[in-house]
């Protein structure tokens, strides 16, 4: 709640000490002086309401409508008068103060037809006499947009004491967290959260979320997050990264605060939890340790998109290398904890950032180490629809994992002067990881006879180094808006490998019990990879006229790649030393690639305009060292680009862009390394593909009013794939499958998603109200057969969220609704899997008197039965705590809690693709009680903070 007052004035119309002759005068002088000026005089009395007496020297302040920027000042006469005169035409803010007086605020123009405004009297009313006689309660904005920022104020929410950024950010209109703590924002996942714009333990968000205070906040932004050479620029580079940047309040940016947390439960559960933070000055300190095996750890679910690649990545401007995951399947664990299997993690890291020389340096040190463990099953069925039959495959797996993590990153920027700066970035990764799985997969016909049998097991030890430096050196020219700037890229990786894959696939002949064929392999897999990479990017910017710029560039970008992998059986003597030829290839890739590009860029008034395109020539050479052979190829990316965005007012914004780009087969596509992970499909290469282009459409807009509390945010995008690549299969009648690369020239691969939230504070019940619209589609094709095959993925979606908070007695929100999924293949008649489903969630707590607190929160999920499955999946997790607060401040408590109440909780997935239906079940953490003890400390400004 705020209290706000306004003034109540009077405009009186008839000039005061000027005449209407006078007037007309100088209206004559300025129409008849060429070089003159249109300039306007801003006049009046100020008074006080009640006596009318004059208020001498009262602040008379003129700002500019635009940007409040102050054009003229002066203060009143003993009379009470002021005038300001040359007051150029345009559109301008009145701003008059007076010491315990509201202040009087006005807007209004000056142009050709009205060059004199006159107030008359100007009455301010006495602040204590107002608020005396009337309570004026209202609304604070709880959000704006600036530029393509949004931007939340936290005084407008309710925080609880000792709550954590966590618990403020879930208020937030159209932000959803789900119970890891992911961030979901317009439909789309926020991979960073800085805090006051800085790194804060680099890429893991819930750092910040789950241990800053929320009422250390001065203010959350929203934005996607640019590269520092786009950011400079001011144009859109592509490299875009959803980011919440947590401002904090100064005065609470002196002192420490921290957290410690243990608990320990039943079935073996337990976790512990420290963090500390101090500030002062220009300096931060924080670090963290996590323990546990609840799966409610602080793990960094973006070290995937950074560090987790596929195999041979192709990058938009057409660079290509080589990664550890293409010729065993069993390399690609990244260490992450997604909900399958059960973890025990042991985790931390350290934090430092400064500021000196006047702001003119300034360093960020991140450093991190994790260990993670996981182990579990998996069970998978499949539908794989043929063109007059289906194969249904079983599958059982086992599974353990260990993984070991250092990373390091480190940013050190100086401004050399007032036009140049230079900022250097370097980051490091080491990880060595160790894996182990059994499985066991059985293939059927229709009738249940059997097809084939695999047994297979794998392990593998993996040893990968990550290096890049970064240095980005800007210029600001003494023309106004001509910059120039370059950036420059080294990395270097190298992954080594060493594991065993053993596997036995039998065959059978329909209605016979004894196989009729077999495949074997009992190998020693050792890869060694290695990538170096050098890039830079040159830009030039240069102003064409006020609102229309030109940003040029030049890019250059060499690397080479090396891939050994070694594939031996098993000798006489019980050895791993017998080469195996054909599943062994040493491969070399050189990489030269320019790049050009020329955007325009159009920024007036509420109006954002860019468009332009980029153009990369690639020319590569691929060597096969074992088989002295040699693959050449030269191709050009086109990379067209166009975005609109018009603000019409600070909480509500329009935003279209488009985006195309060429997207050249890769080299597995091309000429694929052999791979016998899986003797149920044969790839083959073929070097006749052309390449596709992908075509990138999306829009957004958002609204928001104060007064009610309503907001309304839409959001979506187009994606349609011109000669798109698709997968050519030939699958007999025993599940022996031959896979192939080829041209889709007459049809296009298309999606969309779309998404919408619509909200606001329904007064009469005192509870926000919220519906969520949501609808996605997937078409895709592929060949089964020599028959075309069009796979149709859609999910359709709407929620319904609620939420009702009274201080010092209980809050509540919840968000439930149906889904239908469309899953099926047009090949087979029979592969329906369209179906309902259901989702809910809801969390509240109480309180209680002598500071007990009792929470509970709850997830509910229902599949419903498809033609292709039939049955249906349902399952209700549901969670409570009771908790004890002590202290004057209640930052020390303890809670008993029960996670799976009634011990439903199973993994759960279904999917869709190339004619394939699936479902698959895999063990997570389930039931279990705990108690915790929590102890929140903290001393900023120089004493121990008050809640409120």
């Amino acid at each position: 709640m705020e209290w706000n007052y306004n003034a109540s004035f009077q405009k009186k119309h008839k000039p005061i000490n000027e005449t209407d002759n006078s007037s007309f005068m100088l209206l004559s002088f300025l129409s008849n002086t060429l070089q003159a000026q249109i300039s306007g005089t801003v006049k009046g009395y100020v008074t006080d309401t009640i006596n009318h007496s004059s208020l001498a020297k009262a602040s008379v302040s003129l700002l500019r409508e635009k940007d409040s920027i102050l054009v003229k000042f002066t203060r009143a006469k003993e009379n009470g008068y002021f005038e300001l005169n040359n007051v150029k035409a345009g559109k301008f803010i009145l701003l008059v103060s007076y010491p315990k007086y509201a202040d009087f605020v006005d807007q209004f123009s000056v142009d050709s037809t009205k060059l004199i405004k006159d107030y008359g009297k100007i009455n301010l009313e006495d602040k204590g006499r107002l608020l005396s006689e009337i309570i004026i309660k209202g609304n604070r904005a709880a959000m704006k947009i600036k530029g393509d920022t949004l931007e939340f104020d936290p005084k407008a929410f309710k925080i609880e004491p000792n709550a954590k950024v966590e618990d403020l950010i879930k208020q937030f209109p159209g932000i959803q967290i789900d119970k890891d703590g992911k961030i979901t924002a317009q439909g789309e996942t926020v991979t960073k959260v800085l805090v006051d714009g800085e790194e804060f333990f680099g890429d893991d968000p819930t750092l910040v979320t789950k241990n800053l205070r929320a009422d250390m906040v001065d203010k959350v932004q929203l934005f996607d997050k640019k590269s520092d050479q786009a950011a400079f620029t001011g144009i859109d580079d592509g490299q875009k990264t959803k980011t919440l940047n947590v401002k904090l309040k100064e005065d609470k940016k002196n002192g420490h605060f921290g957290k410690l947390e243990l608990g320990g439960g039943t079935e073996n559960f337990y976790k512990g939890q420290a963090m500390f933070n101090k500030f002062w000055g220009k300096k931060k300190l924080a670090a963290y340790g996590i323990l546990g095996n609840t799966g409610q750890v602080g793990l960094g679910w973006g070290d995937k998109d950074k560090y987790g690649q596929n195999s041979y990545q192709v990058t938009d401007d057409g660079g290509i290398y080589f990664t550890n995951n293409g010729n065993d399947e069993f390399d690609s664990w990244d260490g992450q904890f997604n909900g399958e299997g059960i973890p025990v993690v042991k985790t931390g890291g350290i934090h430092f950032d400064n500021k000196w020389n006047n702001d003119k340096e300034s360093i960020n040190v991140n450093y991190k180490i994790g260990d993670i463990k996981l182990s579990g099953n998996r069970n998978d069925i499949n539908q794989q629809n043929l063109s007059s039959s289906s194969i249904y495959n079983t599958s059982d797996k086992n599974f353990e994992k260990n993984m070991t993590k250092n990373k390091l990153d480190l940013t050190y920027e100086i401004k050399i002067d007032t036009t140049l700066t230079l900022k250097l970035n370097v980051d490091g990764l080491f990880k060595k990881s160790n894996s182990s799985e059994a499985e066991m997969r059985k293939g059927t016909d229709e009738q249940g006879n059997q097809l084939n049998n695999l047994k297979q097991t794998t392990t593998n030890d993996v040893d990968d180094k990550v290096f890049n430096i970064n240095t980005l050196l800007t210029k600001k020219l003494k023309k106004t808006g001509r910059t120039l700037s370059l950036n420059l890229t080294q990395s270097s990786t190298n992954s080594k490998s060493d594991g065993y894959l053993n596997s036995r696939a039998e065959f059978f002949t329909p209605a016979v019990i004894t196989p009729d064929s077999t495949k074997v392999v009992d190998q020693n897999k050792v890869n060694n990879i290695n990538n170096i990479a050098f890039k830079s990017n040159l830009i030039y910017t240069e102003p064409l006229s006020k609102s229309l710029s030109l940003i040029l560039n030049y890019g250059f970008n060499i690397s080479n790649g090396k891939s050994d992998r070694k594939s031996f059986n098993q000798s006489a003597n019980g050895d791993y030393n017998v080469l195996d030829s054909i599943f062994s290839n040493n491969y070399e890739l050189d990489q030269t690639i320019n790049q050009i590009g020329a955007i325009f860029n159009y920024k007036k008034n509420k109006t954002v305009f860019s468009f332009g395109s980029k153009f990369s020539g690639v020319n590569f050479k691929q060597y096969d060292v074992y088989r002295d052979s040699s693959f050449k190829r030269n191709f050009i990316n086109y990379m067209p680009q166009i975005t609109y965005q018009y603000n019409f007012k600070q909480r509500e914004s329009l935003r279209f862009s488009y985006n195309g780009n060429t997207d050249q087969p890769t080299l597995e596509q091309i000429q694929p390394i052999p791979n016998n992970q899986n003797p149920l499909n044969t790839i083959l290469g073929n070097p006749n593909l052309d390449p596709s282009f992908r075509n990138n459409l999306r829009g957004s807009y958002f609204s928001y009013k104060v007064l009610t509390n309503q907001y309304f945010q839409v959001s979506g995008s187009y994606n349609f794939t011109i000669n798109p690549i698709i997968s050519n299969v030939i699958t007999n009648d025993r599940g022996e499958s031959i896979s192939q690369f080829v041209n889709l020239k007459d049809k296009a691969a298309t999606s969309y998603y779309l998404n919408g939230n619509f909200g606001k504070t329904i007064k009469a019940i005192d509870m926000n109200a919220g519906i969520g619209l949501s609808a996605s589609k997937n078409v895709d094709y592929n060949f089964i057969n020599t028959q075309l095959n069009q796979t149709k993925n859609s999910t359709y979606s709407f929620n319904l969220n609620l939420s009702k908070y009274k201080e010092k007695k209980y809050n509540f929100s919840s968000s439930f609704g149906p889904t239908y999924n469309v899953a099926n293949a047009s090949i087979n008649e029979n592969s329906n899997s369209d179906g309902w489903g259901f989702n809910g969630n809801f969390w509240t707590s109480i309180q209680l008197p002598f500071k007990f607190e009792i929470s509970t929160d709850g997830n509910y999920q229902y599949n419903g039965k498809t033609q292709v499955i039939q049955e249906s999946f349902e399952r209700f997790i549901w969670n409570a705590s009771i908790t004890k607060k002590f202290l004057k401040s209640d930052n020390l408590s303890l809670s008993i809690t029960g996670r799976d109440l009634l011990n439903q909780n199973v993994g759960f997935n279904r999917s869709a693709f190339n004619g394939n239906i699936s479902q698959s079940t895999y063990t997570t953490i389930q039931r279990y009680f705990m108690f915790t003890v929590s102890w929140d400390f903290s001393k900023m400004g120089g004493g121990e903070i008050k809640q409120n």
